[in-house]
């Protein structure tokens, strides 16, 4: 996928709860409205990064999974 991002985080070989602590951390340092591309390799972090966009003002824009790769855009919130 090729979708728009303003940043990138890599948390891949990261187990729960780290993906999640650096990707807040991430989305900390960057403006309502920018797009944080994750990558991930826990299988997990599917479930994890939906439950922490729901619980959050972040919006999931999208996600997918590819050669054991996660893959997941944050639109970050107010």
């Amino acid at each position: 996928m090729t979708a728009h991002h303003d940043r990138e985080l890599d948390v891949t070989g990261l187990d729960c709860p780290l993906p999640i602590l650096r990707t807040k951390r991430e989305l900390v340092r960057m403006d309502t409205g920018q797009v944080l591309r994750v990558l991930a390799t826990d299988p997990h972090s599917v479930v994890d990064f939906l439950a922490f966009t729901e619980k959050t003002a972040n919006r999931m824009v999208e996600y997918w999974d590819a050669d054991g790769v996660y893959y997941f855009l944050v639109e970050k919130g107010d």
